[in-house]
């Protein structure tokens, strides 16, 4: 006998009727593929774990979803290219829009056998930081007053980010000439943009 979560059970219970064949028919799978596979509630959602995150599923109002945490290794024609919705094969609102039990299962054996070999999903590099582009009515008054400019080039990033996306998001023209000649002002005194509300 699998071992199942009651927590799953009441989710399934309290899901929409034209979900609860499906969550449960995929339920069934995953025991069948992977006996060893251990249930749980993750975010709110029946998740099913086996030596680490294995899949999930869900229920939504008018769809049901299903995911495999290692879909990006699993390389199956049986992902959709295009996704209409959350989850591994996107909008589900039948079993007859779930692949193949035989299918189903050789995804979840991979997905098991993966983790067997603790083989992990390659973390995305994190985004380089482009700093702000310093919009041309600064670097024009800049240019005009030497002591603000030194300033100016010599504060961190993220003083010169708050500078700039001061000034870029005044609404109105007559604003934005308002807050240049104040960081004109306060950049030749050598002061930050929050400088009020720095500790002495």
């Amino acid at each position: 006998m699998p071992t199942t979560d009651p927590r799953i059970d009441a989710y399934i219970e309290k899901s929409a009727d034209f979900a609860k064949p499906v969550l449960e028919h995929f339920r069934k799978l995953v025991h069948r593929a992977c006996p060893e596979v251990v249930e749980t509630i993750k975010w709110g959602m029946p998740a099913f774990e086996y030596k680490g995150p294995l899949c999930g599923m869900a229920s939504f109002k008018a769809h049901c979803a299903v995911n495999f945490w290692k879909e990006s290794l699993l390389g199956s024609d049986a992902f959709p290219a295009e996704k209409t919705a959350m989850g591994s094969f996107g909008r589900i609102t039948s079993k007859k829009d779930l692949p193949a039990d035989k299918v189903m299962i050789d995804l979840i054996k991979r997905a098991a056998e993966l983790n067997d070999k603790g083989i992990k999903v390659a973390k995305k590099p994190p985004a380089e930081k482009s700093e702000l582009q310093v919009p041309e009515v600064l670097t024009k008054a800049l240019a005009k007053n030497k002591k603000a400019r030194e300033t100016f080039e010599n504060f961190p990033p993220s003083c010169r980010k708050e500078y700039i996306q001061w000034i870029i998001e005044a609404k109105t023209d007559p604003t934005r000439d308002k807050r240049l000649a104040t960081t004109i002002e306060w950049l030749e005194e050598g002061k930050r943009r929050n400088w009020k509300y720095e500790k002495c």
